[in-house]
């Protein structure tokens, strides 16, 4: 998953990159096309390949977080979307130039399946280590894979539908947790009652869908239907983590999370300021359940210096404060030594 930067050129370089592609679309595939390119098209064929090829990369590179790996898959993604941009009368001189980003996506592909036989390789030794952890398999999936792999876009994505899975198919027998330091964050929300009636609202539309598409566009509506019953697998798997995973204070650490879609362990020692009543901005992470009317926070939780949150798909995010809303205020303010 691209994780963009935060900066105003990473915004500016977006924008360049756009302004790049669609001009050099407009180039070749426009009603003017035969008027603006000269008859000699060598070298303008030339300056549209360093555009694709260097020029996007970089703008990419300048936007997102990219590994070198990663760059070196869209250099190679460049040479391939011009053959399919640049008409093949003007392509034909660069022709090798395809095959050699085709071959350049070939070799990123086959390091991508190397990372994920890696990962099947070490599924067991890594299912034996959440299980002899006290901790959610929420919290300790990610860090566990990679102790014995490294970090990859590909890993991050299996692993995080692996918890979907998990916690829509193989969860039901576990019950919610309960101790002195722990505080669900849904019971005084109508969060899961929210994503029942998401629920519900999908299987009408599916059956009213696709028994309307499937006569009209059988792919279309088979599509649909895989969409659809991964939404409902996802919003199911949302309501058992969003149960199975309250808020807890052990070990000098806060284990923060809202379903599946972010979750957070901050040491307490790096937590600067509480803000108790204050409003949220828009760089605060909320953690807060969704409710039928937008609730407000009950504390800004101000740190020392930006620590890491995973978002969806395993993305990673630095935020400097998170916004909460719990079910029992005044214990979490005992658990955070404010009692």
């Amino acid at each position: 998953m691209l994780v963009m930067r935060q900066n105003s050129f990473a915004k500016w370089a977006l924008v360049l990159l756009l302004l790049v592609l669609t001009s050099n679309f407009l180039l070749y595939r426009s009603p003017l096309s035969s008027l603006v390119i000269p008859e000699e098209t060598f070298w303008v064929v030339t300056g549209s390949l360093i555009d694709f090829a260097f020029v996007a990369p970089l703008l990419m590179l300048a936007a997102f977080r990219l590994s070198l790996k990663h760059f070196a898959g869209f250099v190679a993604g460049g040479f391939v979307l011009a053959r399919f941009i640049i008409p093949s009368l003007y392509f034909e001189p660069f022709t090798f130039l395809f095959y050699i980003g085709i071959g350049l996506e070939a070799v990123v592909l086959f390091a991508e399946l190397a990372f994920l036989g890696l990962l099947l390789y070490h599924i067991p030794a890594i299912v034996r280590a959440i299980k002899e952890k006290a901790e959610s398999p929420l919290f300790t999936l990610l860090p566990t894979a990679y102790e014995r792999i490294k970090p990859n876009l590909l890993v991050n994505v299996i692993l995080s539908e692996s918890l979907i899975f998990y916690y829509a198919f193989c969860s039901w027998k576990k019950k919610p947790a309960e101790g002195p330091n722990l505080i669900s964050l849904h019971k005084n929300s109508s969060a899961i009652a929210f994503y029942i009636m998401l629920i519900h609202a999908i299987v009408i539309e599916t059956i009213g869908l696709h028994w309307w598409l499937h006569d009209k566009s059988l792919v279309l509506s088979i599509v649909l239907l895989i969409l659809n019953i991964y939404s409902v697998v996802y919003f199911v798997g949302e309501i058992q983590a969003l149960r199975l995973n309250p808020l807890k204070i052990t070990d000098k650490k806060l284990y923060v999370s809202l379903g599946l879609s972010k979750r957070m362990t901050v040491p307490l020692e790096a937590i600067a300021q509480l803000h108790w009543g204050a409003k949220a901005d828009k760089e605060t992470l909320s953690f807060i359940a969704k409710d039928f009317v937008e609730p407000e926070p009950q504390v800004i939780i101000e740190f020392k210096e930006p620590q890491e949150a995973i978002l969806f798909f395993g993305r990673t995010k630095k935020v400097s404060h998170i916004a909460l809303t719990v079910d029992h205020p005044a214990k979490l303010k005992e658990l955070l030594g404010q009692g």
